[in-house]
């Protein structure tokens, strides 16, 4: 009777397994779940607004409450008339905040607001969400539903907010100033702002709000182009930020203590045309990870630097394997990344996958998820570990259209 209960429970569980069709990824409609045909793993469609874009998080903003995701989702509307700006900054779309059972994979639908938001921000010991609405930044429980104000900057603040400390008591952003805003006016294309801003030299504030009171403080300004504000999930002291502009002329990635001030340089780049960026913490607060190249294009590592002693250490990759952004699991075994085309620093021939890493030695061995051969990788697809490491989930457009996908790791047939 035992042998006939395994035995059953083996083909069940082999008839859901192939009961899933075995397609090439992209270019056309896809159904729900369907087995990649050019890898043998599954992959699901979690987001079921057909009717906008769906978009998940960045890559090192964490989207998860539990086995809950955060999301964004907008309607697709008359673009009639709407200037090219106004459709790149979305504000011609209703963005709107979404949160999905990744178990049952229904979403619902958390804001309703007329104007547009940003923000990717949340606190997941608390279940609460951050964002902000021009000059105002707002507070979303998402067990009440009931949006509270948190701050209203002044007139004169050209202020943005873009992380949450760990104990969930502080917010920080950064400020710029009217004449930064012109130049992005100006230049509204990465290819041509990004060096016109790191060459301008203009003021940049980075600020915190303390999120009981209200009460905002100034931390550091600097005519450095202070962006990707990170706190560290572990310490809620520990503030990362980066110089930006164009890599290989900044030492980019820093760290800064609320409390004292005290600032630190990660990474020293040490050689012409190094480049080391994209970072992230890992999730016990304890290494800061980013990719460098030594040199740019050349050589490809995942890096890692321990927030205490500063040290190093690298993982090497081959030039398909180098991804725009990675990722680490939360048990902290295994990295994932979202690939690249032709067209990205690494010029990797046969980029275009969603990657699985396997540390092995001073190396990554990896392996390939998804083909994203139908992708278009102006939009990044930013990989993340579901909480429970099975998935790796990221956004793509190879059906058309933006949507949220998660791909099982485990290998679901044999090739």
């Amino acid at each position: 009777m035992k042998k006939l209960i395994t035995l059953t429970i083996f083909v069940c569980a082999f008839t859901l397994v192939s009961a899933q069709p075995l397609l090439s990824t992209g270019g056309k409609r896809m159904p729900t779940e369907w087995i990649d045909s050019a890898t043998g793993h599954r992959i699901v469609r979690l987001s079921d607004r057909e009717r906008g874009s769906n978009l998940s998080f960045y890559f090192h903003n964490n989207p998860f409450v539990g086995e809950r995701m955060v999301y964004y989702g907008s309607e697709r509307i008359d673009l009639t008339g709407v200037s090219k700006q106004e459709i790149s900054s979305g504000n011609a779309r209703n963005r709107q905040i979404h949160l999905m059972d990744l178990k049952t994979r229904t979403s619902e639908t958390l804001t309703r607001h007329e104007q547009p938001m940003n923000g990717e921000i949340v606190h997941a010991p608390s279940g609460r969400i951050f964002y902000q609405i021009r000059d105002t930044i707002f507070e979303l429980d998402i067990r009440t539903r009931s949006p509270r104000k948190v701050h209203v900057f002044d007139q004169d603040y050209r202020g943005s907010v873009s992380t949450v400390n760990a104990d969930g008591t502080m917010l920080a952003g950064t400020r710029s100033s009217d004449a930064e805003r012109e130049l992005f006016r100006k230049n509204p294309d990465k290819s041509s702002y990004f060096n016109v801003i790191y060459e301008a030299k203009l003021p940049r504030t980075i600020f915190t709000i303390d999120i009981t009171t209200g009460k905002r403080t100034d931390r550091l300004t600097d005519t450095a182009w202070l962006n990707h504000l990170q706190f560290s999930p572990f310490d809620p002291d520990l503030l990362m930020f980066c110089h930006e502009g164009p890599w290989h002329k900044v030492d980019r990635i820093h760290t800064l203590k609320i409390s004292t001030g005290q600032q630190r340089i990660v990474h020293h780049r040490s050689m012409p045309m190094e480049i080391a960026g994209h970072e992230w913490f890992s999730h016990d607060g304890k290494t800061i990870w980013f990719d460098l190249q030594q040199p740019r294009s050349v050589t490809f590592f995942v890096c890692g630097a321990d927030v205490e002693t500063g040290i190093e250490r690298k993982y090497k990759l081959k030039r398909d394997e180098w991804s725009i952004h990675f990722n680490l699991s939360n048990d902290q075994r295994l990295f994932c990344g979202d690939g690249g085309d032709p067209g990205q620093v690494a010029r990797a021939k046969d980029g275009r996958w969603i990657y699985l890493f396997h540390p092995e030695g001073d190396s990554l061995r990896s392996q390939r998820l998804v083909d994203m051969t139908h992708h278009n990788y102006r939009l990044e697809p930013n990989v993340h570990f579901s909480p429970d490491d099975r998935w790796v989930i990221f956004r793509a457009n190879f059906e058309g259209i933006e949507q949220i996908y998660a791909v099982d790791i485990r290998k679901n047939i044999k090739r």
